[in-house]
């Protein structure tokens, strides 16, 4: 089941797309020892690649990747959201969003999130919240993520989800959780892995299977911070007005 993008426009993906491999982390500096980091080397995705990853009506909504406008002000949404997250609905009542949190990062970042029991980055990772086994894995929500800037970040997101990584593993278990490790794992066992850097200017969002989806943030190249916030939720291709 590779990495499925719903996009109409194909310049609109691809003049904000880049593509590159990934490797494992051995002694660097600030992430854990085995973890997924993307390569120096990015590329823009041509047209042909960006074919190969369109969505279908035949792909469940829950497994797709949309990029979509913020629909929130950006600005007073990045003053408000500290303070009351209830007082923020990024749907405007159109279907039930779950705030789950929300991250300020600082420009020049190759990856976002950070392990703060370790203070280091973890790299290319999946999210647990729902925590369904393979069998169900497809049934997890996606996650709203909103670029609130100031500064722009990228969304980085591997063309080959945990399921894929699990079934060349091996692992045959429908009651086994897909985790980053089995990701590291699939890596360590000299299978490639490659990686999308997608460009989320102050307003722009993503809705992602990030149960599926290997990913992370980076902020290499911004010109200043920025902060994202997240929500889940059960929500239809198209309910939110498209970038590409």
């Amino acid at each position: 089941m590779p990495t499925r993008i719903s996009f109409t426009e194909l310049d609109a993906l691809t003049d904000r797309t880049e593509t590159t491999t990934a490797r494992l982390a051995s002694g660097d500096d600030g992430w854990e020892d085995g973890s997924i980091i993307p390569g120096a080397a990015w590329e823009r995705l041509t047209p042909p690649e960006a074919e190969l990853l369109r969505a279908s009506d035949e792909n469940p909504a829950s497994t797709v990747l949309e990029l979509v406008k913020g629909p929130l002000d950006h600005i007073a949404a990045r003053a408000t959201i500290a303070e009351d997250p209830s007082l923020l609905d990024p749907l405007d009542g159109r279907a039930p969003a779950t705030f789950v949190g929300f991250t300020d990062s600082d420009p020049g970042q190759r990856t976002t999130t950070i392990d703060w029991s370790t203070n280091l980055r973890i790299g290319i990772h999946v999210d647990n919240f729902d925590r369904l086994p393979i069998l169900h894995r497809t049934l997890a929500r996606r996650r709203l993520g909103i670029n609130l800037g100031p500064g722009p970040r990228w969304l980085i997101a591997a063309t080959t989800n945990v399921l894929d990584a699990c079934q060349a593993l091996g692992i045959e278990d429908p009651g086994h959780y897909p985790h980053t490790d089995d990701l590291r794992a699939y890596i360590a066992e000299g299978a490639s892995l490659r990686l999308l850097r997608i460009r989320l200017d102050p307003g722009d969002a993503y809705i992602a299977p990030t149960e599926l989806l290997p990913h992370d943030g980076s902020t290499v190249g911004a010109s200043g911070p920025s902060r994202i916030a997240f929500w889940l939720g059960d929500w239809p291709v198209g309910l939110v007005a498209s970038l590409a």
